[in-house]
């Protein structure tokens, strides 16, 4: 197997448990390695450190996959795979639908499984995963009696690795689902649907605000398919206004709106939120969630964010209600929680407002971290009691 050395002291990270060693990091190759091949990892002074799938063509030239020297892939992933959908399984006995795999949190890097009941969507943004992905498949075929598998990458993404930006079905066919978050139901149209179809990433973000929503007017602003506004009704709130820029999106949230039984008085309305937002008047809302998409997909991009998310939430603010709460979320990795709480804290001076933290979270329990890898922490969502001045 072709041997990766690293540079002198370069190994201090990757002994501290992260998994990803860079171009730059590399003093020199021993052998031939083509991408996706596994290779072995060697400290400057030869000592082994992991095995992993090597891209020439990333700046992630190595992911690391194991610790052990003489890596068989099919056990491996075997291993992985049972662990990571154990431990869902666990987490939410009442599902049967849930991100089973987050890549390198679940030690499969560059690999991102969604299961939806018996169909599995994949995102591979690892060219090891890409070669090796028969393999994976297969388990999922043969271990855990697959209907469906077929791939959503997402484009930006896939070039980071030089990979073809194109999307696969390895089994079955693609239809939509009707999956459950435990209380609340949901049509999925994959072929409609944003990333794999499905934001499992919220789930305990959505249940958590049912207990402030019984009696109350709610917003649920770049609603999606309406997660937070549906757990708001189910929670007894006495109104709920889904607002999208996506007519797909406020259609979808009208469809599970009425898939559950929901009763409340609910309006739709597809605008972009910040024009939705600025034309409000002096109309108020006792809560308002706001679940953006990134605004920075790079570091570069991340003052321009920054007046974004200030902008939004100080918005948001002035519309809600006296001792009402805001809900409000970031999914941008560059975005750190400092840099969250110091934007929220900017917006509330702006919009004249006193603001409490109630509760601060990241992404549901199907999406662990490592801490020794803070690139595996990206959602932000924080609860705030708002209060005028």
């Amino acid at each position: 197997m072709t041997k990766i050395i690293l540079r002198k002291n370069e190994d201090r990270r990757i002994r501290k448990g992260h998994l990803w060693i860079f171009s730059n990091e590399i003093g020199k190759i021993e052998g031939d390695a083509s991408n996706g091949d596994l290779v072995n990892v060697f400290d400057s002074r030869g000592a082994f450190l992991v095995s992993g799938f090597y891209n020439a063509n990333s700046l992630i030239a190595v992911r690391a996959i194991s610790d052990s020297i003489d890596t068989d892939l099919s056990r491996l992933f075997l291993k992985r795979l049972t662990s990571s959908l154990e431990l869902r399984k666990s987490a939410y006995p009442e599902r049967n639908s849930f991100r089973m795999v987050f890549s390198e949190s679940d030690y499969l890097p560059g690999l991102i499984i969604d299961k939806y009941n018996d169909t599995y969507v994949l995102q591979i943004y690892s060219a090891g995963i890409e070669k090796n992905i028969g393999l994976i498949t297969g388990i999922l075929r043969r271990e855990f009696s697959a209907k469906n598998i077929f791939s959503k990458n997402e484009e930006y993404f896939r070039k980071l690795e030089n990979l073809p930006a194109e999307d696969s079905i390895y089994l079955g066919e693609i239809n939509d689902e009707i999956i459950t978050d435990g209380k609340v139901e949901y049509t999925i149209n994959f072929k409609t649907g944003h990333k794999t179809g499905f934001y499992f990433d919220q789930c305990d973000n959505r249940e958590f605000i049912e207990r402030f929503c019984k009696g109350k007017s709610v917003l649920d602003a770049f609603c999606n398919c309406g997660g937070f506004g549906l757990h708001a009704s189910i929670a007894g709130a006495s109104e709920i206004t889904f607002v999208d820029s996506s007519a797909e999106e406020i259609k979808n949230a009208a469809g599970n709106f009425k898939l559950n039984g929901c009763s409340c008085r609910a309006e739709y309305i597809q605008k972009d939120v910040f024009d939705y937002l600025e034309g409000l008047g002096e109309r108020q809302f006792d809560l308002i969630s706001i679940d953006p998409p990134a605004f920075a997909k790079n570091k570069k991009g991340l003052p321009k964010a920054i007046k974004g998310y200030e902008r939004l939430n100080r918005l948001a603010m002035i519309h809600i209600k006296d001792d009402g709460i805001l809900f409000t979320s970031s999914c941008s990795f560059h975005l750190t929680e400092t840099t969250f709480f110091e934007m929220l804290n900017d917006a509330a001076l702006k919009a004249e407002k006193k603001i409490q933290l109630l509760h601060f979270n990241n992404a549901s329990i199907d999406h662990p971290s490592i801490p020794s890898m803070p690139e595996t922490v990206y959602l932000k969502f924080a609860a705030l009691r708002v209060v005028s001045k």
